[in-house]
Parts: structure tokens; sequence; C-alpha cells
């Protein structure tokens, strides 16, 4: 083990050489970009078959070596993997000795801030939490969509400064998390993001089976529609026969749903009273159309999808 002490970041050279520990589909994306900002990505750890391929397609020439020996080899280490596993292997990497001291260690886990990172700051790490608020696809495509992308920053005040210069050069924009809301930040993302792959697979689905042939491009307009006015305007962007209390309607959906692809209905319902509540609370819905399709939604659904109450789980 390499015990010689490492100089403080703000006192380094520019380049640094990068580990990526978990070949997953950001770790590689986000070595590449800081390749082309100057730094050198020196080793990566990959298990699967498919990791390895990824590793070799996005930094090729970089060699593939268990995590330990990324640690040995690397000044700045990323550690991306899933957000379950990351305390584990923190506290494994500080307990066998891997962490250096002056050693920058970051994670990617939109779930966690610094602290996860306690046992290696221990052995002396400076520990960094970078959350990429984008998806990956663990394709080359990944490192051009980090331009202008926001990362999820947290990290203790003295390496703010170095945290927030690393997002820089891959192109992001650092916005800052406070530790204690880090969980309601991935939460906020997930509701977002991975609720609409859900809801817009559900969409595609429904319309191939209304005969659309094809739904893609369909909703490719209407869905970009809808959230350039959902980002500009907030709820003033609601629109729908939800929205207008068109109660007749809705009960015409939920009918059609049932029959048609019944394991959508608790999601359609939940959905429909939630944005039934955005659109009173905002004055969208007009008080005497509520009652009547609150009780179209108040319905218990069917038995594949749970009960009315209850949404189905999309995440």
């Amino acid at each position: 083990m390499n015990t010689t002490p490492q100089p403080d970041p703000r006192d380094r050279p520019a380049r640094l050489t990068v580990g990526v520990v978990g070949a997953g589909r950001v770790g590689p994306a986000l070595a590449a970009s800081l390749q082309l900002a100057g730094h050198r990505p020196v080793a990566v750890s990959a298990v699967s078959d498919a990791s390895r391929r990824r590793a070799e397609e996005m930094l090729p020439d970089v060699r593939v070596v268990p995590p330990a020996e990324v640690l040995e080899r690397s000044e700045l280490v990323l550690l991306t993997v899933p957000d379950d596993a990351l305390p584990e292997l923190v506290a494994g990497l500080a307990e066998t000795g891997a962490v250096r001291p002056g050693q920058l260690l970051v994670h990617t886990s939109g779930r966690y801030g610094a602290k996860v990172l306690d046992p290696a700051l221990r052995a002396g790490a400076l520990p960094l939490a970078l959350h990429p608020a984008m998806t990956f696809t663990g394709t080359p495509v990944d490192v051009q969509r980090l331009a202008g992308c926001s990362f999820g920053v947290t990290a203790p005040d003295e390496l703010r400064l170095a945290a927030e210069a690393l997002v820089i050069e891959m192109g992001g924009e650092p916005e800052w998390i406070a530790e204690e809301n880090r969980p309601l930040y991935h939460a906020a993302l997930a509701l977002g993001a991975n609720h609409l792959v859900t809801l817009v697979a559900q969409s595609l689905e429904l319309l191939r089976t209304a005969g659309v042939g094809a739904p893609d491009r369909m909703l490719g307009p209407l869905l970009g529609a809808a959230l350039d006015n959902a980002l500009r305007s907030g709820d003033a962007a609601l629109t729908g026969p939800v929205a207008r209390g068109d109660a007749g309607t809705v009960a015409a959906h939920v009918a059609e749903l049932r029959e048609h692809a019944p394991g959508t209905v608790a999601g359609y319902l939940a959905m429909a009273r939630a944005t039934a509540d955005r659109a009173l609370a905002h004055g969208l819905l007009k008080p005497e159309l509520a009652e009547p399709l609150l009780g179209v939604l108040a319905g218990p659904s069917d038995a594949a999808g749970g009960t009315g109450d209850t949404p189905g789980d999309t995440t």
C-alpha cells in the first residue's frame, strides 16, 4: 500500500489520473468526459461481460483491474455502483487500506450525500458526491448529453470549489444540495424521470392496441410540448379531461383500460386524482365539476392493479 502523503487538491496539477469502480452506464461516461477535459483514465473495475464491453468501448486502452487496484492507480476515483451497494463498498475499501490520504473519492449516487464516504474520509480521502441528473444509455452518446446537465453536488465546504470545478469540466452545471436534502432531491428526480418512462411506455402500448401505426411519432410532439409547457408554466399547463372536469370522459377511459389494459388502471386513477387535486387547488378545475369527477376516481381498480387507493409500483 502506498502511504506517501498526497498534496491538497488545490495545490495539485490540474490534470489527474482517474479510476472507475463499477463500469455501469454512468462511470465510463463520466471518465470519458473527464478525459476530454484533459484528465487521464488509468483503471476501471468491471465484473459482468456487459460492463467489460462498455469499458472497452468507452475507455479503450484503460486496464480492467480489481477495485483496490483502481484506487492504487488513481488520484481521482469514481465510485459508480448502485445506491444500495455503495455503503458496503466504501467501508470495505477503507477497511482493506485501499484508500490513500489526499485521494479524491467521488460517488454518483443521488440518494447519498458526502457522509456515506465517512469511512474513506477517516482514512484521509477527500469526499465528493456528484450526481448527474441525467439518464444514461451506456453508450458514447452519454458524453454529449452531459453538456449542460445539472449535477447534485454535496461535499465539505472546503471541497466545494473542487467539486464544482470537476462538474464544470464535465460540461455540467453544479447545483448545491444539502446533505439532509439528498433523499428528497433524489425522490423528486425519480418521480419526474423514472415514472415518466413508465407512463410513456404504457401510452405507446395503448396506442398500438388502438391501431396507431407509429405511436412514437404521434407522442413525440405532444409530449415535447407538454414537457416544455410544464417547465415554463407549472400547474398552469394542465390540460385534458381531468383538469376540465369531464367526469364522463374519465369514466370511459377507466372502462376501456379495465378491458384492454387492466394493469394500467391503478396508475391512471392515482395520477388522475393527483391531477384533479392540483387543478382544483390552482383554480383550473371548477368546484362544481370536481365532485362527480372525484366520484369516478374513487372507485376501486381491478384486482390485478390493486385497490384504487394504492398506485401501482412504477419505480
